[in-house]
């Protein structure tokens, strides 16, 4: 007779196995939002044709690919990861509309988004999300000859595919208390606006809906290369980055005409503020952290 071997489990008449409910494949994070990404782009063509052809997203792809890799091989000495690079070509591609028949903004928007994460950096952290910089950096130098996509999906089942899709993402990502708190925000802060502007409520709801505030949402408040590192201060930075973007979208009702380039994209006018500053605070934070903890390690005898 042998005994059983230590640790093993006993098995019961009777028992059954432990059911198993359904589980998504166990891919990094990042793969599942490349996958959003594409369904963005796809449905975007399909319902509301907001790509000018995809020779326009062949270049952007090829542009932040290609300058991806040539600048991580030479600045960083190895081979990077494409699917940042992937994300920031689609998300040019999207959302980037030049007037009349211009091409250069998709290439500058495409570029400037990829050598962003290398130039401005600062503790090895890129302070804004690369295509949230480039969008910023371009509405405000060249407003007549770029703009983005400003159209809405509306209530249709691909609207809501979409978006089961991007809380899934966040959910397997994490950060769904980001883009959770973000919309909240959002729709607390429609309210007022409503009455100030007299336009109705769900009016002023209905950019939620488009394809700028799904990438915003679901891409650019929740980088993992420029958010800060608890839940509570993700949290309170995004509803700062609302409560700044409305204001900014109240602007017309003052005023102060000198910052009405800024209502050309409220949302991305404010991450563009808010975000850097909570990074920069958050990596002076963790710095201070670490010079404490090394401060009183005891030094051996």
């Amino acid at each position: 007779m042998t005994g059983a071997s230590p640790g093993a489990t006993p098995v019961t008449a009777g028992a059954t196995a432990p059911r198993r409910g359904l589980r998504l494949p166990n891919l990094p994070a990042k793969y599942y939002s490349v996958t959003l990404i594409t369904l963005i782009l796809v449905v975007g063509q399909f319902v509301g044709g907001i790509v000018g052809g995809f020779d326009i997203v062949a270049t952007c792809l090829g542009l932040s690919l290609g300058l991806e890799l040539l600048m991580g091989r030479l600045l960083r000495g190895a081979w990077p990861s494409l699917l940042s690079a992937y994300i920031s070509g689609n998300s040019v591609a999207i959302l980037t509309k030049p007037s009349g028949e211009l091409l250069w903004p998709y290439a500058a928007g495409a570029l400037i988004s990829i050598a962003s994460k290398y130039v401005l950096t600062y503790r090895n952290r890129h302070l804004w999300n690369p295509t949230n910089f480039s969008f910023s950096v371009l509405l405000l130098l060249a407003p007549g000859s770029m703009s983005l996509l400003s159209h809405q999906w509306g209530n249709g089942a691909a609207t809501w595919v979409v978006m089961a899709v991007g809380l899934l993402v966040v959910w397997r990502a994490k950060v769904l208390p980001i883009t959770l708190a973000y919309v909240a925000a959002f729709a607390a802060l429609a309210w007022p606006r409503s009455l100030l502007t007299g336009r109705e409520w769900l009016t002023e709801l209905a950019p939620l809906t488009g394809p700028m505030y799904m990438l915003l949402i679901f891409f650019m408040l929740t980088d993992p290369r420029t958010v800060v590192r608890s839940t509570r201060g993700r949290v309170t930075v995004v509803v700062l980055i609302a409560l700044l973007e409305a204001l900014i979208r109240l602007l017309p009702q003052t005023d102060m005409r000198v910052l009405d380039p800024l209502l050309s994209a409220p949302a991305i006018f404010a991450l563009a503020v808010v975000g850097p500053i909570a990074m920069v605070l958050d990596l002076k934070k963790e710095a201070a952290e670490k010079r404490a903890r090394t401060s009183t390690v005891p030094v051996p005898a």
